[in-house]
């Protein structure tokens, strides 16, 4: 009997022992980031030991833990999933190890953690995955008040952005790329589909408006997503003066150009002119040179 006992004994610690082995693992990538309105994917597989050649999963079970929501399961041959859930891979079977979950038309309802239960015949095992959402801001609209700016009086700019998620920056930029720190406070607000609007004002005076002002939108990771840049005309004064500028310019230029031409046509004419009183000059010596040549041979003849 006591040989029983011990052989029992030995069978239900062999047994435990058997029990405690993990031949199966739901391996999860921690974290995913999904797009606003687009498609999300939350990875997890199936990886079996050596011992397991050939598993058949039973049971996956894919559950949201802010809400306890079951949003897709398989079990006996047959998948249930709510709208905008489904696996990932369309021809998805029980011999397939890719458990990931897909999410289309992502939302920011989506947000949070989630739990993936696996069942095979070879083995359990549960792991954790989380989901964020980000959304990409819109291109900046700018606006003035006054609408028309004429620089005789102070102008404040505003410049708003929606759309984005989680919440960004704007930022004020001079014709020069230099930041002004100086607007006023980032107002944010959300819409109705839980994603944010900035707007940002930007106070100038009359006498410091510079021709150009550039808004830019970052997002919550300090990239710049979109911009928009206003630029603001001169004041008719300002234009008129710098055409009266310009005709003397204007003026002047042909003249001097003409006048050059002038001047190097009378130097050419002084130069030919100056040429041709040297060529007569050298000819009348040489005729004088022939006759007294003559007059000599002559001379020499008489005598």
């Amino acid at each position: 009997m006591a040989s029983i006992a011990v052989l029992f004994l030995f069978f239900i610690v062999i047994r435990a022992q058997g029990e405690g082995q993990t031949f199966i693992t739901v391996e999860c990538k921690t974290g995913n980031v999904g797009q606003f309105g687009q498609q999300s994917m939350l990875d997890c597989v199936v990886k079996t030991t050596q011992v397991v050649k050939d598993a058949t999963i039973l049971v996956v079970s894919w559950e949201k833990k802010d809400t306890e929501a079951i949003v897709l399961t398989f079990e006996k041959g047959k998948t249930v999933a709510q709208p905008r859930f489904r696996f990932a891979e369309p021809s998805w079977n029980e011999k397939n190890m890719n458990v990931s979950l897909l999410i289309t038309n992502t939302t920011l309802e989506d947000i949070g953690e989630y739990k993936c239960v696996v069942m095979t015949d070879s083995g359990d095992s549960t792991n954790y995955t989380n989901l964020i959402v980000t959304a990409k801001y819109n291109k900046p609209m700018i606006h003035s008040n006054p609408e028309k700016i004429t620089r005789d009086e102070d102008v404040t700019l505003t410049c708003s952005s929606e759309g984005g998620y989680p919440k960004g920056q704007l930022r004020w930029f001079d014709e020069h790329g230099q930041e002004w720190p100086e607007s006023g406070p980032l107002t944010m607000e959300k819409t109705s589909n839980g994603l944010f609007k900035l707007t940002s004002r930007l106070s100038l005076l009359k006498s410091t408006i510079f021709s150009k002002y550039t808004c830019k939108v970052f997002n919550a990771s300090g990239v710049k997503e979109d911009e928009a840049a206003l630029e603001i005309p001169e004041n008719p004064a300002e234009q008129e003066g710098r055409k009266e500028v310009d005709v003397p310019t204007k003026i002047v230029a042909p003249v001097v150009v003409i006048g050059s031409l002038i001047v190097g046509m009378l130097l050419v004419l002084v130069y030919k002119r100056r040429s041709q009183r040297d060529h007569r000059g050298m000819t009348f010596e040489s005729a004088a040179e022939e006759g007294d040549h003559l007059n000599t041979q002559h001379n020499d003849n008489e005598a």
